[in-house]
């Protein structure tokens, strides 16, 4: 297979501008939704992949008339096929309104029961861990198993180009939420380092811009959470048993206290990950080493 990624992206990618087109590759486009915020960065990614004359959308982003106008506008080819990462809401509303109005196929997991998902979204096809999705001659997305943002997070990675569409299991600039029930910090670990084993030549994030060495950007986040997780074991042995929001003044010093009530939920992420490792100990709400 040719390694193309990069022959036809800028030396240094271009900075998000919600509803430009940038074109990353000889076959990938990248189209930024106008929804920036805290949670969002500078807004969603959504991709399209043109191979043999049709387009496949990668992440259609929220039920953005504006934005699902530029990716119908940059797509004078049908999109056949639409897919998602997972199901925050951040990410696939706008694919039942987009697959209205082209015909295209939906694919994703479907995560209807937990906190937080866009209850819309019913792929036409359910993915499983290792499959390819065949886009032309030498072209399939291969499908990754992602868990720990979501349970049912998927990354997609370009086999020809060793390009891998991460979501939100890596974003640039920033580490995610990782929120319990449905996030797990333990598999978001494991997934993490499942992708080290990868042969990667970029990231496309679901926020931000293309992250150039994959490798070393996959190693910091597994370093950031460790050292997390080192930090609220020493806050754990260094004082009595505590509650939530007294943990996350001791451990997030490092955060604005106007986000403690966010990183309130990847502690407790954490706290669960110790608990089942045999490290922490929870009675009535308190948490103790």
């Amino acid at each position: 297979m040719s390694h193309e990624f990069g022959k036809h992206m800028p030396a240094a990618d271009l900075p998000i501008r919600p509803g430009e087109p940038v074109r990353l590759s000889a076959r990938v486009w990248r189209v930024t939704c106008g929804n920036a915020g805290m949670m969002t960065g500078p807004g969603t990614n959504s991709y399209l992949v043109g191979v043999a004359d049709e387009w496949t959308l990668i992440d259609p982003g929220p039920a953005d008339a504006e934005h699902l106008q530029a990716l119908q506008a940059l797509a004078a080819a049908p999109i056949r096929r639409i897919l998602v990462t997972h199901t925050h809401p951040d990410h696939s509303p706008g694919a039942a309104a987009l697959q209205k109005r082209t015909g295209a196929r939906l694919f994703g997991r479907s995560n209807a029961n937990a906190r937080g998902q866009d209850p819309s979204f019913a792929p036409q096809r359910e993915l499983a861990d290792g499959e390819r999705i065949a886009l032309g001659p030498e072209t399939a997305l291969r499908v990754i198993h992602t868990p720990g943002h979501a349970s049912n997070h998927l990354c997609y990675l370009l086999e020809p180009e060793r390009l891998l569409f991460t979501g939100d299991h890596v974003i640039q600039g920033s580490t995610v939420v990782i929120d319990p029930p449905d996030g797990d910090m333990a598999l978001y670990v494991t997934s993490l380092e499942r992708l080290l084993r990868e042969d990667l030549a970029a990231l496309a994030p679901g926020h931000g811009t293309v992250i150039a060495r994959p490798h070393e950007a996959l190693r910091a986040l597994i370093a950031h959470r460790l050292w997390r997780e080192a930090r609220v074991l020493a806050a754990l042995r260094g004082g009595r048993p505590a509650e939530l929001t007294t943990l996350v003044a001791r451990v997030y010093v490092d955060v604005p206290a106007a986000l403690h009530h966010l990183a309130e939920r990847s502690l407790l992420a954490h706290l669960l990950k110790l608990q089942a490792d045999g490290r922490a100990h929870q009675k009535h709400g308190y948490w103790s080493a």
